[in-house]
């Protein structure tokens, strides 16, 4: 009897212990499965590097964005991000098929909810109207697509052949003809003698001072 005890007891030992491994083994498969979701739901469903997207219109090219990576995330039905970590570049056409308008940032972002479109552009955004020569620098930037429209509430610093401006506010056309600050301070005018014109050069696309008639 006491043999037969031992050895019933060291089953019963062996039993209990291969079920807690059993049970363990179960629960860090449950874990590693809930893990592997969660990073599933983070992870992006779209990863595109270096970016080259053109908007046209009649054969021409209107609008022409860049970014070095673009990650798309889904956030339920209708409703997607698009970040753009590495910031991104923004170029604008004329009429005329001329480089007009360039926006550059940091970073920027994406968003469609529905009918509802948001673009915003993060850190050391900078805007070039060189039909103009006009250089707008902020922080931060919205883009209504619908309204065609480019607007801030932050810190703003214009700078143009006639002279600087600085602000909080901006609000302009979408492709910044005729950027406005809304609450200017400490501004100055450049004074000219020049009465040919105002003398800014265009360098991108190589057009001369804008000569009066």
């Amino acid at each position: 009897m006491n043999r037969n005890s031992s050895s019933y007891r060291r089953i019963l030992i062996m039993v209990a212990a291969l079920w807690t491994a059993t049970i363990a083994v179960s629960s860090c498969a449950n874990k590693l499965k809930s893990i592997d979701a969660d990073k599933i739901s983070d992870a992006p469903t779209q990863v595109v590097l270096d970016m080259d997207a053109a908007q046209t219109e009649n054969g021409k090219v209107q609008m022409r964005l860049k970014a070095a990576r673009m990650e798309r995330y889904e956030d339920g039905k209708d409703c997607s991000r698009e970040i753009f970590p590495e910031g991104f570049r923004v170029l604008a056409y004329n009429e005329d098929g001329l480089l007009e308008t360039r926006i550059v940032s940091d970073q920027a972002l994406h968003t469609m909810d529905g009918d509802k479109e948001q673009w915003s552009a993060y850190g050391n955004v900078v805007i070039n109207n060189y039909i103009k020569g006009e250089k707008i620098e902020t922080d931060t930037l919205y883009w209504d697509r619908e309204k065609k429209m480019i607007y801030t509430d932050c810190y703003v610093r214009l700078s143009s052949p006639q002279g600087f401006m600085q602000g909080y506010g901006m609000e302009s056309d979408e492709r910044a003809r005729n950027a406005q600050l809304l609450r200017p301070f400490d501004s100055y005018g450049i004074v000219s003698d020049d009465s040919t014109g105002n003398g800014y050069v265009d360098t991108v696309n190589f057009i001369g001072p804008n000569f009066k008639r």
